[in-house]
């Protein structure tokens, strides 16, 4: 059986115009990347443009929470490996880990839920047949992965002492 591995869905240079005045990539441009990772992986769902147009369904974020976990600096190649942690018959629970290419250290994470929506009505639906099969195949691939470490993290300070 091979090892399950997670899905590399986009890969890029850190632009010019991401880079902060200490020469980092910008927290929101974190974001931006895997945004585009989950454009990526709803093609390799099915949702990409025609399937989008077939079914008449999207995806929507419907909470995502974002790890800064080291520097990335501009002209830095990158690339993000997306997993499926969980799903149902409307959402999906996935991660997202910032990298060099080669390396397994994360440089950033990114838990996020996401809801399928109708376009047509703009409300939650059940996936379409032929996406559900391949969130199903994905799920399985990804059965035995090892949970991230950022996963299921809440923000908060611990309460202050008298």
């Amino acid at each position: 059986m091979p090892t399950p591995t997670a899905l590399t869905t986009y890969q890029t240079p850190v632009l010019p115009e991401w880079v902060d005045y200490n020469g980092h990539l910008r927290d929101a441009f974190y974001l931006l990347i895997f945004s585009f990772a989950t454009d990526s992986l709803m093609d390799h769902l099915g949702l990409d443009e025609a399937g989008r147009a077939r079914s008449g369904h999207t995806l929507y974020t419907l909470e995502c929470h974002l790890n800064y976990l080291d520097e990335v600096k501009l002209g830095e190649a990158v690339e993000v490996r997306s997993q499926l942690l969980a799903h149902d018959g409307k959402r999906l629970h996935i991660h997202h880990s910032l990298h060099r290419p080669g390396n397994a250290a994360a440089l950033a994470e990114s838990e996020q839920m996401l809801m399928n929506i109708d376009s047509a009505t703009s409300r939650s639906a059940p996936f379409d047949e032929q996406v559900l099969q391949r969130v199903l195949a994905l799920g399985e691939a990804h059965r035995g992965l090892p949970t991230p470490a950022c996963v299921g993290r809440v923000i908060g300070l611990p309460p202050a002492k008298a």
